[in-house]
C-alpha cells in the first residue's frame, strides 16, 4: 500500500485507534473517510481535518452495511482502501448473551459484511488495500473479555485467509495488531476489577498510532510459530501483557 494518494475508508473513525490513524492517514496526503455510529464525534475528528468526510454507519445492521456501501462507492468512485477498525469491548461475567451476540455482529460479522460489499470495487481497482485490525489479546485473551478476544482471533485467521485467497489480484489484505491501547474502547477499564491501562504494556493512542504494528503477511510457520508458542506458555502476565507477543517477530 502506498502512503499517500489513496481513498481509504476507516470504520470507527470517531474516536480511539481509528480517529488517531485517521489522523495519520490525512497529514500523509490521503482522502479519508471516516464512518461510524456517532455522528457528533464524527463531526469532531472532520472538523479538527480539513477535506476529511465522514459518513454514519452501524455495523450491527446487514442492511444498513450494504446501503452505506453503495453510497460511499457512488460519492468517492476512488476509492481503494478499506481500515476494518470498528469494534467492542465489554466485560462478561461468565457468558452474556446480549454482549456476545453484540460483540460478535460488530466486530466480526460487520467487518465481513463490509468487505463482502465493497469487494466487487476494490477488486476493480489497479491496487487497493484491505486493513484489518486483530489485537494481541487474539493470542492472548483477557479472562474478563472473552468474546471481544475470540472475535479478534477470528479477525486474524479471516485476514490470514482472505490474504491467500487474493494473492493473485491487486487487493492486497494487512493486519494490523495493536498492543494495550489507552482509549475509551471499554467501559469500567479504569475500575480496580478491569485496571490495566497503567501497566508498561499499555501504549499511550499517540504513540501507538505513529508506529502501528503490522503482522507479517504470511502465515506463521516453523521456528517462528515454536516461538511464539513458548512466549504464550511462558507467560504468566500474558492476560494483562498482550505486548509480550512482539519477541516473536
Amino acid at each position: 500500500m502506498k502512503n499517500s494518494g489513496n481513498t481509504i475508508l476507516i470504520t470507527g473513525g470517531g474516536s480511539g485507534i481509528g480517529a488517531a490513524l485517521a489522523h495519520e492517514f490525512h497529514e500523509a496526503g490521503n482522502q479519508v473517510i471516516i464512518a461510524g455510529r456517532r455522528q457528533a464525534a464524527l463531526d469532531e475528528v472532520v472538523a479538527a481535518h480539513p477535506g476529511m468526510a465522514s459518513m454514519v454507519i452501524d455495523m450491527e445492521d446487514p442492511a444498513a452495511i450494504a446501503a452505506f456501501a453503495d453510497k460511499l462507492v457512488a460519492d468517492f468512485p476512488a476509492f481503494d482502501a478499506v481500515l476494518l477498525n470498528a469494534g467492542i469491548m465489554v466485560a462478561e461475567d461468565r457468558i452474556d448473551l446480549a454482549i456476545a451476540e453484540a460483540t460478535v455482529a460488530t466486530n466480526l460479522l460487520g467487518p465481513i459484511r463490509l468487505t463482502h460489499a465493497l469487494l466487487p470495487h476494490l477488486l476493480a481497482q489497479k491496487s487497493a488495500t484491505i486493513l484489518t485490525v486483530s489485537s494481541g489479546l487474539a493470542f492472548v485473551p483477557l479472562a474478563a473479555t472473552p468474546t471481544y478476544c475470540a472475535t479478534k482471533a477470528a479477525i486474524h485467521s479471516w485476514s490470514i485467509s482472505m490474504r491467500e485467497q487474493l494473492k493473485d489480484t491487486g487487493v492486497d489484505v494487512v493486519e494490523i495488531v495493536p498492543p494495550g491501547v489507552q482509549t475509551d474502547l471499554m467501559p469500567g477499564a479504569g475500575t480496580d476489577q478491569l485496571k490495566f491501562t497503567s501497566t508498561p504494556a499499555v501504549e499511550s493512542l499517540p504513540r501507538f498510532s505513529k508506529k502501528a504494528w503490522v503482522a507479517d503477511q504470511k502465515p506463521l510457520e516453523g521456528s517462528r510459530m515454536m516461538r511464539l508458542q513458548k512466549v504464550l506458555a511462558g507467560s504468566k502476565v500474558g492476560l494483562l501483557c498482550p505486548s509480550k507477543l512482539r519477541h516473536w517477530r
